[in-house]
């Protein structure tokens, strides 16, 4: 049966949200999306860049993964794997056009916790440890655990962003548009217990605080 939550849902929605932006609706259904923004995020429940952003049906191409990561440009090869996230970036850059990508990273993070802690196989095929296994590099970056490990976790979640920025990069297209000043990558952290959003400083590498 289909959940109850997702029914009461959709009547909200039909008798509310898309009552009021029926002509938004009939036009992007009509004319197809044209965001200027993609936004890389976790697919935790508690981090919805579309509710974080208070954005509008339209505005952001959002995709999202374990711990928002992006995998490094490789040849696709359909005997070997799938490039979802890959496929989902070729798409936002070649057909949209997307001016800004953001890797937005947040806190308590399952995937990292689940790579900091070695936790253990959720199945056998081990999908979260294969997939986190990518970012063993950051752990020479970020230094030693140390004493204060929820610290070192939230370096570890930080770095993941940074890895992904970088990563962004060897896409070749990503990095053309980007040289040609047509695209810019973003940082940012999204503080669960606080709903304080974190952007990181081109300058300083540093992630502050949103300020308006």
């Amino acid at each position: 049966m289909f959940p109850k939550r997702l029914k009461a849902g959709y009547q909200e929605f039909l008798h509310g949200r898309l009552e009021e932006q029926k002509k938004v609706y009939k036009k992007l259904g009509e004319l197809g999306q044209n965001p200027d923004i993609m936004v890389i995020a976790c697919g935790d429940s508690r981090v919805a860049p579309e509710t974080i952003f208070n954005a509008n049906p339209g505005e952001i191409f959002t995709v999202r993964n374990i711990a928002n990561i992006v995998p490094p440009c490789e040849s696709a090869s359909i005997e070997t794997s799938y490039h979802g996230t890959s496929a989902a970036i070729e798409f936002a850059v070649e057909a949209l056009k997307v001016k800004h990508i953001v890797i937005m990273g947040h806190a308590s993070c399952g995937g990292v916790a689940a790579f900091a802690n070695n936790a253990a196989p959720l199945t056998k095929r081990n999908f979260i440890g294969k997939w986190m296994s990518q970012i063993e590099p950051i752990k020479e970056k970020v230094g030693p655990q140390g004493e204060d490990k929820a610290a070192w976790i939230q370096k570890m979640e930080w770095a993941v962003v940074e890895y992904s920025m970088n990563n962004l990069l060897t896409f070749p297209n990503v990095k053309a548009r980007v040289d040609a000043g047509e695209l810019q990558i973003h940082g940012a952290y999204f503080g669960i217990a606080t709903g304080v959003l974190f952007v990181r400083n081109e300058r300083t590498g540093q992630f502050e605080p949103f300020q308006e």
